[in-house]
């Protein structure tokens, strides 16, 4: 029997006290062999020691702030044959560690992340939903789509590189110019709250001019005051 992979859950949180017990608690309900890796990046609340206290018991790393450098520090204490990049504020399907295990299990599959619902019954959600799933087949997808890839490919390509917004992107890039990806049917869901004060023109319009802006040289910085609540 071929053991089924270890999967490497790597979550960058930032004073999410209130919210990262239901996350853990989720989490620790899933079916299949996860490894979670909890990283802060400075909170001011009880994070860490929410987290190190739960029942789940993920490893605790602590790094600067930023997604980036968190996600960098969590992965380096990853002991998994993948690495999956969780958001807090987005809920994996009960399936996933099955849809990992099919895809990884064609070695020409580098890694991908999943299919995206946002919550709410909406239309704004539902047109936010298919406007990402659109962009998705142009191979364009962000963070918040639980990106997942094979630990030797995340080395290779050097991990994350320490930006302050799009790092996400950029290891997407990389990524699918480094080999095959897939889309998994998941569907992750993840929270639309910030995208709704701004309204549905507006929220697309901020994407794509933040896209062709970082494709086109800008600094980070600049990108920053364009983006709402960079964590």
């Amino acid at each position: 029997m071929t053991t089924a992979p270890l999967i490497s859950i790597v979550v960058p949180v930032l004073d999410e006290a209130a919210a990262l017990p239901a996350l853990l608690d989720r989490l620790g309900r899933l079916a299949g062999r996860w490894e979670l890796v909890v990283c802060d990046g400075g909170s001011s609340d009880a994070t860490p020691d929410i987290a190190r206290s739960h029942a789940a018991r993920p490893t605790v790393v602590c790094a600067s702030r930023g997604r980036a450098t968190q996600m960098n520090a969590g992965s380096a204490a990853a002991r998994g044959d993948a690495l999956l990049f969780l958001h807090a504020d987005t809920q994996l399907p009960a399936g996933a560690h099955a849809q990992l295990t099919r895809a990884l299990a064609d070695p020409a599959v580098l890694g991908g992340n999943f299919a995206l619902r946002f919550d709410g019954r909406d239309r704004f959600s539902r047109v936010l939903g298919v406007w990402y799933a659109v962009q998705r087949r142009a191979r364009v997808y962000y963070g918040d789509s639980a990106i997942w890839l094979r630990r030797d490919i995340f080395d290779r390509l050097d991990g994350y590189r320490p930006l302050a917004i799009m790092e996400d992107y950029d290891l997407v890039r990389r990524l699918e110019r480094t080999g095959r990806t897939t889309c998994l049917p998941g569907p992750v869901i993840t929270s639309a709250r910030r995208w709704r004060r701004l309204g549905l023109v507006r929220t697309i319009s901020c994407w794509l001019l933040i896209r062709w802006l970082f494709v086109a040289g800008a600094s980070p910085a600049r990108l920053a005051r364009l983006y709402p609540n960079v964590r």
